[in-house]
């Protein structure tokens, strides 16, 4: 087949490999081949007719047009045809499971949604007097209230966007409290192999030294490879739990106490905090300064960059130094503290941390998370999340290689011991997952584990689902082990697109959409 300079078909897939499904439109019945809107162009159809523009006065200033900025010319059914077939291809958790590991992936309840659409939150601004905004300064007052009676921690900072915005508050707060008791000289930051990769990044763009702490044979951290890189130079640990590996830390005590008693603090990732919500308060594990994922733990939309919303709950000791601004109530009304001075001499801020106050979407819809769940049904989320991870431990682990014995909490850990000897690579076996329907689980991380696939099914998957998956994910193995290789390497088959190269897609993206050169220059080439 023919392709364009864009890497795309440009001929009917006539007599192709029928095996693939080739047809010779190259739709395949419901699913639409669909080039790029650019490709769509048709000069001169208009979805609607608008007067030529009057050029006589620019509004622009001095800034002149230099020509047509080369939007395509379509029908309205043009265009709302195009953008349906390319919903059509959206993988979605509106679609089937998606096992993401260390991501929870789960159903965004639809009353959430429609919370989050109510005028009042959908169409408020930042820049609106506190006198117009008062219920939307309650529910941020409320949801703060909720986070952290979960954690049992005293304060919460509730501007950070998201994961590693957190985790740059969290250790920005322990930046603040060890220069203000005359502690600057602390810059080394433990962090464990197996942490995410936004810890060591965190730790090293707020100007401390990274300093790694390998994991033990069962995956988790030991007290005494902590104690043993303790110093006075030590100004915190910077650790995930449950852990990346899927597993609980059960020295985190022990850990967070030796911390303590060197004089540094102890930042838990709480990435993973969906599988404790409920069972588990950081607070009483000693923890200093914790991240939360609302759109993770409390439903709202995740993947693709955002929405996200990661307030950071802190411990007595850091919230003087919790940033700005936050919410207060003077007992008649709401309002927010935008500096130190309008608050008390006790809170010293070590700044702000964006532009507004936070995510008010991801708030509205994390707050009817919780009220429509309750404490029991929050409780539930967790011991249902952990009960279907080990559902599909259990129920695989004899046709693929678990990296760990015993449970695990929200998340089951493979690797790729179970295809030794194949032909068959981690990789391969995602792309033959892709044809039977399912997402990839996150393939090759952690880095702590060699040829990982992380299974996350959260807590919103059914049996039935769960049993299909798993189902699916036995066949796939005995295939492997039958010396299919030729089955798995040309995975997928049946997407809009087969294997890309995807190396080169990253080190050389094509992020501009190139006309195609008029037929005369490519005769005379």
């Amino acid at each position: 087949m023919a392709m364009n300079n864009q890497g795309r078909p440009t001929t009917p897939n006539v007599g192709g490999d029928t095996a693939a499904g080739a047809t010779f439109t190259g739709n395949k019945a419901l699913q639409q081949e669909e080039p790029l809107i650019f490709e769509l162009d048709n000069p001169g159809t208009w979805g609607v007719d608008l007067a030529e523009p009057c050029t006589d006065t620019l509004k622009l200033g001095p800034v002149k047009p230099r020509g047509a900025i080369g939007l395509p010319s379509l029908s309205e059914p043009q265009v709302v045809r195009h953008f349906t077939r390319l919903s059509q291809k959206n993988f979605g958790i509106d679609s089937t499971m998606y096992p993401l590991g260390s991501c929870t992936m789960k159903h965004n309840p639809r009353l959430n949604e429609k919370m989050a659409r109510l005028p009042g939150f959908a169409d408020i601004h930042p820049m609106q007097p506190f006198s117009t905004v008062q219920g939307a300064l309650e529910l941020i007052d409320e949801l703060a209230k909720w986070l952290k009676t979960l954690t049992g921690m005293p304060a919460v900072a509730m501007s950070p966007g998201a994961g590693a915005h957190g985790e740059f508050c969290g250790m920005m707060a322990i930046k603040a409290a060890l220069e203000a008791r005359g502690e600057g000289h602390r810059k080394r930051v433990l962090v464990p192999e197996s942490a995410h990769g936004t810890n060591p990044a965190t730790a090293a763009f707020c100007g401390f030294t990274v300093d790694p702490i390998p994991a033990e044979e069962n995956g988790r951290v030991s007290v005494e490879a902590v104690t043993s890189k303790l110093g006075p130079d030590v100004a915190a640990i910077m650790l995930t739990n449950p852990n990346t590996c899927g597993l609980f830390e059960p020295q985190i005590k022990a850990i967070a106490d030796a911390v303590h008693a060197a004089g540094g603090y102890f930042y838990c990732d709480g990435a993973n905090y969906n599988a404790i919500v409920g069972r588990v308060r950081p607070a009483d594990l000693g923890v200093d300064a914790m991240h939360i994922n609302l759109h993770k733990t409390f439903s709202t939309p995740h993947g693709g960059g955002g929405p996200g919303s990661g307030p950071v709950v802190l411990s007595e000791a850091l919230a003087p130094f919790a940033p700005i601004p936050f919410v207060v109530h003077d007992g008649e009304h709401f309002r927010l503290i935008e500096h130190d001075a309008d608050h008390n001499a006790t809170h010293s801020s070590f700044g702000r941390m964006k532009a507004f106050h936070g995510q008010m979407g991801m708030f509205v819809r994390a707050l009817a998370y919780m009220l429509s769940h309750g404490a029991d049904g929050l409780r539930q989320v967790s011991n249902d999340a952990v009960l279907n991870a080990n559902y599909v431990m259990a129920s695989l682990k004899d046709v693929m290689s678990a990296s760990f014995e015993g449970p695990c909490m929200h998340e089951a850990l493979f690797d790729d011991r179970f295809l030794k000897g194949t032909g068959v690579t981690p990789l391969d076996f995602a792309k033959a997952m892709i044809d039977e329907g399912f997402h990839p689980m996150t393939m090759y991380f952690p880095l702590v584990v060699h040829g990982a696939l992380l299974i996350e099914p959260t807590e919103t998957e059914s049996k039935q689902t769960l049993d299909q998956f798993i189902a699916t994910l036995r066949y796939l193995a005995e295939r492997a082990k039958s010396g299919d290789v030729a089955f798995f390497q040309g995975a997928p088959r049946l997407t809009p697109r087969r294997r890309l190269d995807e190396t080169a897609a990253a080190r050389k993206p094509v992020l501009r959409w190139i006309p195609p050169a008029p037929p005369q220059a490519v005769a005379a080439e």
